[in-house]
């Protein structure tokens, strides 16, 4: 099986904590995090809100279809996308800024939490890269934190350029290395967090996905 990376990051100056993961399909995202949401706000094993410190203002560029931060109880959730794709997907209460997230218009130091998941392999180019990560920064309060979560080519070469808008290959270190150069220090890294693909044999139960979550793959 092919797994993706999750790291966590603090910033070198005010800010950040990395993370990153694996493309899904969008009923079994929401399922990873809304038990991601239930383990974070339980006794169990805290998961990526816990974190990225339980922050209450978070923002979720390339958001998607909204999975992670809908599942979320921060108070103040704001999400980036280049076009305006949620219709009902969305919490109501979510603010939706439509723009580039590599230069679109958001508050100074102002998030305590960012997530990035399934972004950067997406941009056009390494510079590309780095720019978003500064210019998201530059949005982040002190001490805040950022996840980055994306697929891992080191574990899933083979199938990872079957996404034909995948146009960069990253390895947990190749994060890092960027996020250290956008002014982020490594604070938690996890090479394979959650599978490439929940496609396959298994039922996408709610029983296994707790189980898996519960102890993934060194």
């Amino acid at each position: 099986m092919s797994y993706h990376r999750a790291g966590w990051t603090r910033s070198r100056s005010p800010h950040a904590d990395q993370g990153s993961t694996t493309s899904v399909c969008t009923r079994s995202a929401s399922a990873v995090w809304t038990r991601l949401r239930a383990e974070s706000c339980g006794t169990r094993s805290p998961r990526i809100y816990e974190w990225l410190g339980r922050p209450e203002r978070i923002l979720d560029p390339a958001a998607g279809r909204g999975e992670f931060v809908n599942a979320v109880p921060s108070p103040d959730r704001w999400v980036v996308d280049i076009i305006d794709r949620f219709d009902s997907h969305l919490d109501p209460a979510i603010k939706v800024v439509i723009g580039d997230a590599r230069c679109v218009e958001l508050p100074t130091g102002y998030f305590d939490g960012v997530f990035v998941s399934n972004l950067l392999e997406h941009f056009p180019s390494q510079e590309d890269v780095g720019t978003f990560l500064s210019h998201t920064r530059e949005s982040m309060a002190p001490q805040a934190r950022i996840a980055v979560l994306g697929p891992n080519f080191r574990y899933c070469m083979r199938d990872y350029f079957d996404c034909a808008d995948h146009t960069l290959a990253f390895t947990h270190e190749a994060i890092e290395e960027h996020l250290y150069a956008a002014g982020f220090d490594i604070v938690r890294v996890v090479p394979r967090f959650l599978p490439y693909s929940f496609r396959g044999r298994l039922p996408r139960a709610a029983p296994l996905v707790r189980a898996y979550l519960r102890c993934p793959p060194a």
